[in-house]
């Protein structure tokens, strides 16, 4: 098959699983076509999924993260204590593990086509990756707490698992529990990944956004945290503070740089 093919493969198998799309036509243009996947994929629940559909999902997927291109950790710069902070599609970083800012029912994000991170690593690393939380969070019994972490496999995405981690939400007045929390988010994750014998893991900006958390504050946390955890453990070689805004950028530049 081809992409145009898999794309129209998928889109067809996804509507035909609910009777509420049977009047859905598929869209002529190219971006329409992926945006109707990527919704449909957004607001699927957790559910079975095949091994014909999970063939050609994983080969449509791994070749659309293929022609935005795959940044490889040798690519990056870490002279700064193993450290460094980058600004791209952390969906297309090869490492270890990427940590997925994630909300307390850790099933992905339902909204179609939101920007937040949580929507684009679970669209970019398909059906199962939501599965395989419904799995963890059914076994758990309850809402993933603040600060926690828990790993998954990362499917189709060019890293090689997934760390996800509830941050605090700000409303009002910053707190020293939001602080401790957020703290909480990057120590749990570096734990688990040196469980998991897990080298090298790619942070997001947790909290910040939608979460309201102050970027400068997150930013000090996050460096602080992370510092302190490498100096006392050394299972962990390698640590990227991925950036999506320039603001963030210039934050942790001039925090790692100072």
């Amino acid at each position: 098959m081809e992409q145009k093919q898999r794309r129209e493969y998928l889109i067809k198998r996804l509507l035909s699983e609910d009777p509420r799309y049977s009047g859905v036509r598929l869209p002529d243009g190219e971006d329409e076509r992926k945006d109707l996947l990527r919704s449909l994929m957004n607001v699927r629940m957790p559910a079975p999924v095949d091994a014909e559909y999970l063939r050609v999902e994983g080969e449509y997927l791994r070749e659309e993260t293929r022609k935005k291109g795959v940044t490889k950790l040798s690519d990056l710069d870490f002279s700064n204590e193993g450290i460094c902070v980058w600004q791209g599609d952390i969906t297309t970083l090869e490492c270890g593990a990427i940590v997925n800012a994630a909300n307390s029912q850790l099933l992905g994000c339902f909204v179609p086509l939101h920007k937040c991170i949580d929507n684009c690593i679970h669209s970019a690393a398909g059906l199962m990756l939501r599965n395989r939380c419904d799995e963890i969070m059914k076994k758990q019994g309850h809402e993933e707490p603040a600060g926690a972490a828990k790993i998954t496999p990362a499917y189709n995405l060019p890293c090689g698992h997934v760390i996800h981690t509830v941050g605090p939400v700000v409303t009002g007045r910053l707190t020293k529990r939001h602080e401790e929390l957020l703290a909480s988010c990057y120590t749990s994750c570096l734990k688990i990944a040196e469980e998991n014998g897990i080298k090298s893991i790619a942070f997001c900006c947790i909290s910040t956004g939608v979460f309201m958390f102050p970027n400068q504050r997150a930013a000090e946390i996050a460096v602080a945290t992370v510092k302190d955890y490498l100096k006392e453990h050394d299972g962990i070689e390698k640590v990227v503070f991925n950036v999506f805004k320039d603001i963030d950028l210039e934050i942790y530049d001039r925090l790692l740089n100072r």
